[in-house]
């Protein structure tokens, strides 16, 4: 069954016959159209794709089971033209894309009952395909690449900024498409704001350094993250990497297929509040990686989500100490019947530059 067939069974589902498709991820897995210019119009019977005429024949190289319609001024009138056409009734629509002004031109021109679904196809994409593995695969193994081309970078006197450069640099150099996320390249007390920008600070000798970063491939997303000490590490530094090690070893022995999102997290925040550093472990465990670099399911102390075999789930603990720094370590895994498997490869062990 092709996406879009699966995606007609979720609209009856919804108790439409008409569903009108933004989000870009979405409309790249039903169509197989590229750009983020355009929307789809699924009903029963037709299946279209607007674009302006920019994009109008790579709409139509791209997406050859979608009849390409060239919008020429607003979207609104076109669209309503096919509703019309159509004879959709209820029209489903993608409420976290569109802003309250496009809806507000939608009600006013679109002959149809509008209904607001929230993250629905996107539950179409949870479990991935041999072909989807194969690519979320190969980002990553390029993100591998990326890190031990970095290591001679990280010597004192170098800013964030430009390691954060030459890590995108270094993975569209061994073939990705493009990055998945601005890199994130955090040294010294930096290392203690889980998502900080790279800034102009230099590395300095006993800084850890953060390193979150990961590309795409075929449109698919990677994500790994690791940490090192420039110098020599102190003892409480030695401390926390090896909790946080200890935390995702732990998780990576025990996720499976069939546990909740909350269970594997439990896995590794049991051990860091064991260890005396809960208030320091403030984010999810991990989420999904796909078309887009944050999917759902996630791993979080509140997911009822069950994890299913085909997922791709990050696991990423971590410990933040304000005015210290802090500690990620973060790899991707297949979801198997009876475990996971780790597509990340660079080494774990606490590595002084």
């Amino acid at each position: 069954m092709k996406a879009y067939e699966r995606a007609l069974s979720m609209m009856q589902e919804l108790g439409a016959d008409g569903f009108l498709v933004h989000n870009r991820a979405n409309i790249r897995y039903l169509s197989g159209y590229k750009n983020d210019t355009g929307c789809l119009l699924l009903t029963k019977n037709a299946r279209y794709l607007f674009t302006d005429f920019r994009f109008v024949f790579q709409a139509k190289q791209e997406a050859p089971d979608f009849e390409v319609v060239k919008v020429e001024g607003g979207y609104a009138p076109v669209i309503a033209e096919y509703v019309k056409k159509e004879g959709v009734q209820t029209l489903a629509f993608e409420m976290q894309e569109i802003t309250h002004e496009h809806f507000l031109l939608f009600e006013k021109h679109i002959p149809a009952k509008l209904l607001p679904v929230k993250n629905e196809l996107s539950k179409l994409r949870r479990i991935k395909t041999p072909e989807e593995i194969a690519c979320l695969r190969e980002a990553e193994r390029i993100g591998d690449l990326a890190f031990q081309e970095i290591l001679p970078s990280l010597v004192p006197g170098t800013t964030e900024i430009a390691i954060a450069a030459k890590l995108e640099y270094f993975m569209k150099m061994n073939g990705a498409d493009g990055i998945s996320f601005p890199a994130i390249v955090a040294s010294g007390i930096h290392s203690s704001m889980p998502h900080a920008i790279p800034s102009e600070k230099k590395l300095e000798k006993g800084d850890f350094v953060t390193m979150d970063f990961g590309c795409t491939y075929h449109g698919y997303c990677s994500d790994m993250t690791r940490t090192v000490v420039i110098g020599k590490a102190n003892k409480k530094q030695k401390e926390i990497y090896a909790i946080v090690l200890q935390a995702q070893l732990a998780t990576l022995a025990k996720t499976k297929a069939g546990m909740t999102g909350k269970e594997a997290d439990a896995i590794a925040r049991d051990i860091i509040v064991q260890a005396g550093y809960g208030d320091c472990f403030g984010h999810s465990l991990g989420h999904s990686v796909g078309l887009e670099i944050h999917e759902m399911p996630s791993s979080s102390p509140k997911s009822a989500d069950v994890l299913q075999a085909g997922m791709l789930m990050t696991v990423e603990p971590g410990i933040y100490v304000e005015g210290f720094g802090g500690v990620r370590i973060e790899d991707m895994v297949v979801i198997t019947d009876d475990g996971c498997e780790n597509l990340t490869s660079s080494p774990k062990e606490l590595m002084e530059i």
